[in-house]
């Protein structure tokens, strides 16, 4: 029996990848680098289906990767006023490093954030009762202004969610304790409509409950700058979903240590270590 175990050890160590794929089932894709984690496309090829407007949300559009695994699965909603085109980007990109994502079409533009909040996870909902490819045990929320407001509600109303990523958050509620969900903020240093001392700021420091967040600024961002296909907002948007949605340690290298302010980032507030 003894002479049985250290064989399979040995054939663990021997085939490349199979001690991690054994250890974390959720992995998707090859080991994250510094280039891939701002490249516009991951690995996996992707397909795209139109959803037409529900009794619970406005519709929109449902990426999937071509693959015959399951994937963890991220809706986001666009901001007051928008439609989903306004973050449409975020979808062939995530899909592509292996998440089912429904970017929405909210019921009415005018939605405040909580009816956005709502309208997040009957997204989720719907993409997990009609996707095979998705493993309803792993949703994440994300959304701009007061999409990213809906994502906070999100978050509190489903402490299961596994992610929350609000950018450029907006919300007339400023204090979220009962937020449990690992939680990274985006915001822009010069937002004039949700400025970050108003908004993403006071949001982090009430989240005291989730294991994990974090608060990036964009040196010089404006409103729209968090939710822009930019490579700062690729790599930790990415690498805050593979953490905490997929459990991929991979990606902890670029959340911890937190970053220093550069010619990017004019501020960035962490609870490392997250492993």
């Amino acid at each position: 029996m003894r002479i049985k175990v250290v064989l399979a050890a040995l054939v663990l160590v021997l085939i490349p990848g199979t001690a991690n794929a054994a250890a974390n089932p959720y992995e998707r894709g090859p080991a994250p680098t510094a280039a891939s984690v701002e490249a516009s496309r991951g690995t996996f090829a992707v397909t795209s289906a139109a959803v037409a407007r529900q009794s619970n949300f406005g519709g929109g559009t449902v990426y999937t990767p071509t693959s015959d695994l399951t994937f963890g699965a991220v809706a986001i909603s666009p901001g007051f006023t928008a439609t989903q085109s306004s973050v449409a980007h975020f979808g062939p990109r995530l899909a592509s490093y292996g998440f089912v994502v429904i970017t929405i079409n909210t019921l009415s533009t005018w939605d405040d954030p909580d009816s956005r909040g709502a309208q997040l996870l009957a997204a989720l909902d719907y993409v997990a009762r009609t996707n095979p490819r998705v493993d309803a045990s792993r949703l994440a929320v994300m959304g701009h202004s007061m999409g990213g407001g809906g994502a906070l509600r999100a978050a509190t109303s489903r402490p299961t969610l596994q992610a929350s990523i609000p950018l450029a958050g907006w919300h007339t509620t400023k204090s979220w304790p009962g937020i449990k969900v690992p939680t990274m903020l985006l915001g822009g240093q010069s937002d004039p409509t949700a400025p970050d001392s108003q908004h993403s700021i006071p949001f982090y420091n009430s989240i005291t409950a989730a294991p994990d967040k974090a608060f990036l600024e964009l040196r010089g961002g404006d409103h729209s700058d968090p939710r822009s296909d930019n490579v700062t907002v690729r790599k930790y948007t990415l690498s805050w979903l593979k953490r905490f949605v997929d459990d991929d340690l991979r990606y902890d290298q670029f959340l911890c240590p937190a970053p220093t302010p550069n010619t990017l980032i004019s501020a960035y507030k962490d609870t490392c270590p997250h492993a």
